[in-house]
């Protein structure tokens, strides 16, 4: 069975995209089957793993609404090897289309039964806020990955995500469990990053990942090539802290 989990934060511009893109890059890399969901309808995994979103017949919104199923829909990412589940302008729609139909808040769920069997790991990447979406994620997932930036605001962003955490946990899914919390963007000059680093391994303690995600410009040019950073310039910082991320992932998957 598949493991899933949601990479999520209600804090915009943490680095998400960039994770869920790069870790599922890694993860292929070291010879895992992965699918990478994009719940986002800015679409931006979806772009960023080589797909043209205005090109596509149909997307994950056709799987929330039921009618088209994930391997109709699924797309190869090459050259990484993972597959996608796409998004582009349809899911602006998913919000409405979902009040009426049945079990609004577990169809993705339903639908990824289709190929539970078929990868070692599902990632889902969410918008970033608490919509019918991001519910639909975290309900079909085992556990959260949370990317944050050691800034100010990152504690009080975390603090109003594991409130959310707790509600789906006790109203949906009784199974999800926070696997980690990854520091993007990682600038070690400024102390308040070594301030906000250190709160946050003092709350969550081996919750924490040890590696960080530093900020590099390669990671940032990559999407606009429709790469992972991977395989723009494999020799890159980033590339190197996503592999070490995937490794470090993997194992704790097995612990």
């Amino acid at each position: 069975m598949a493991r899933i989990i949601a990479v999520t934060n209600q804090k915009g511009g943490v680095g998400k995209t960039t994770t869920c893109v790069n870790l599922a890059a890694s993860l292929a890399a070291m010879k895992r089957r992965v699918l990478l969901i994009d719940l986002d309808p800015q679409g931006n995994a979806t772009t960023g793993s080589g797909l043209v979103k205005n090109e596509l017949e149909f997307s994950v919104f056709d799987v929330l609404v039921g009618s088209h199923g994930v391997k109709e829909v699924m797309k190869k990412s090459d050259p990484s090897g993972y597959w996608v589940l796409p998004a582009n302008g349809d899911l602006t729609g998913a919000e409405v289309a979902l009040l009426d139909l049945p079990s609004k808040e577990t169809r993705l769920r339903s639908g990824l039964y289709e190929v539970d069997n078929e990868f070692d790991f599902i990632l889902l990447d969410c918008p970033p806020s608490l919509n019918m979406l991001t519910v639909n994620a975290l309900s079909a997932s085992q556990g959260v990955l949370i990317p944050v930036q050691c800034e100010y605001y990152a504690l009080e962003g975390l603090t109003a995500l594991l409130q959310t955490i707790e509600r789906i946990t006790h109203a949906l899914n009784p199974s999800l469990q926070i696997d980690g919390i990854v520091r993007t963007m990682y600038d070690p000059r400024p102390s308040l990053t070594h301030d906000v680093s250190s709160q946050l391994q003092k709350h969550f303690g081996d919750k924490v990942y040890d590696t960080v995600i530093p900020r590099n410009i390669r990671l940032a040019e990559a999407p606009s090539y429709g790469l992972p950073v991977l395989h723009y310039e494999k020799q890159s910082r980033g590339a190197i802290a996503y592999l070490a991320l995937a490794g470090e992932f993997i194992r704790k998957q097995k612990a």
